[in-house]
């Protein structure tokens, strides 16, 4: 009896697998609601920010960043992809990021230096490289270049630092991780908010300033260059000179320029003169030295201020505007601070090491 009734069920299994495959469906597939049609050979069209579409794999699982941008974004929305790395992360970084990305192979950078190492991403084999920033004059000519010499498509999106939102979207959707996108998008969304709230409310009052940088911190950031983006908006940037460096080293300078700039705060990069400037006779001698209105830009993992200038600037806005119009600043730095570490870097920002990220950026009258 039992014999039986297996050799009915095998029959029957038999016919609706004919049947089955006779109209085209499965008798294991879930039905799939509002599925994308089915692309030939797993690609899908992608138009990225130049205009170019080009035929990526439907299911992303394997990135290369075309440089240090693109490498920050990667990093806060899918960490996991990342097959290479365009520089290799510092031994003060990796307090901050994944183990594992510290073991990625370096393959360069388009821009900047200029290292790219197209064999070395053609060995590595990433779906895709992808380069993410304000695009160059000539960046659909760039990334067809890189395309060309490694055959593997190379897209291009736009990131400026109104557009990152959409530019978080975006990649949310390309990489299957629109969650950690909108994520990430709302939180710029609601750092530029606050920073708009608190340079509305400083108007024509706007407090002025130097950036300065370098062993002598003789380096200024000059004004209205992409570098400056965030200070020329929040304050008065009184490094106004004739050929603006597009560096992010800045434009040399001397401190006799600096003694007759005078502005009223005075923010030193990492590894300058912070420490010694408050002693210095000569710096003694400006008003925001005087006036303890001096600080050093936060770093971990990298320069608030924008080194380089990518989204570690939206942490550096909500600081500006804390040291410069703390009566207008109504946000709590930390809290902002640690949701920014847990989002972008995966990280647990206790209020001790807070503290100590940023020892030498608050008020010095304090210390």
């Amino acid at each position: 009896m039992i014999h039986r009734f297996n050799r009915f069920s095998f029959s029957w299994w038999l016919l609706a697998g004919v049947l089955a495959l006779f109209l085209g469906i499965s008798l294991y597939a879930a039905p799939v609601k509002d599925a994308p049609p089915a692309q030939t050979g797993g690609k899908v069209p992608f138009t990225d920010s130049t205009g170019r579409t080009l035929e990526l794999p439907a299911k992303i699982t394997r990135v290369a960043p075309s440089g240090a941008l693109a490498q920050m974004f990667l990093l806060a929305i899918a960490p996991d992809l990342l097959c290479a790395v365009s520089s290799a992360y510092s031994p003060a970084q990796a307090e901050f990021v994944p183990a594992y990305l510290m073991d990625l192979p370096v393959v360069g950078q388009f821009y900047g230096t200029a290292n790219l190492n197209p064999e070395e991403i053609a060995r590595i084999g990433p779906d895709v490289v992808i380069d993410i920033g304000e695009p160059k004059d000539s960046i659909a000519a760039d990334m067809n270049a890189i395309t060309a010499s490694i055959a593997i498509p190379a897209i291009h999106i736009t990131a400026t630092l109104r557009s990152t939102p959409q530019a978080f979207r975006t990649l949310g959707k390309l990489l299957d991780r629109e969650d950690q996108g909108e994520r990430l998008a709302q939180f710029c969304e609601k750092a530029l908010a606050l920073a708009e709230d608190v340079v509305a409310k400083a108007g024509s009052n706007k407090k002025t300033i130097l950036y300065c940088m370098g062993p002598g911190g003789l380096n200024v950031l000059a004004a209205h260059t992409f570098h400056t983006e965030i200070l020329d908006w929040i304050a008065a940037n009184k490094a106004v000179v004739n050929n603006p460096a597009a560096r992010g080293s800045g434009n040399e300078s001397n401190l006799e320029q600096i003694l007759l700039w005078n502005p009223e705060v005075i923010i030193f990069g990492a590894d300058s003169v912070y420490d010694t400037a408050g002693t210095d006779p000569t710096w003694r001698q400006l008003r925001a030295i005087q006036s303890n209105s001096y600080y050093e830009v936060p770093q971990g993992p990298y320069n608030w201020m924008g080194g380089p200038p990518s989204i570690n600037r939206y942490l550096g806005m909500l600081w500006l505007g804390k040291i410069l119009y703390p009566q207008n600043a109504r946000y709590d730095l930390y809290t902002e601070t640690a949701e920014y570490y847990r989002l972008f870097y995966g990280y647990e920002l206790s209020r001790e090491r807070f503290d100590r990220l940023i020892a030498k950026s608050v008020q010095t009258g304090s210390r």
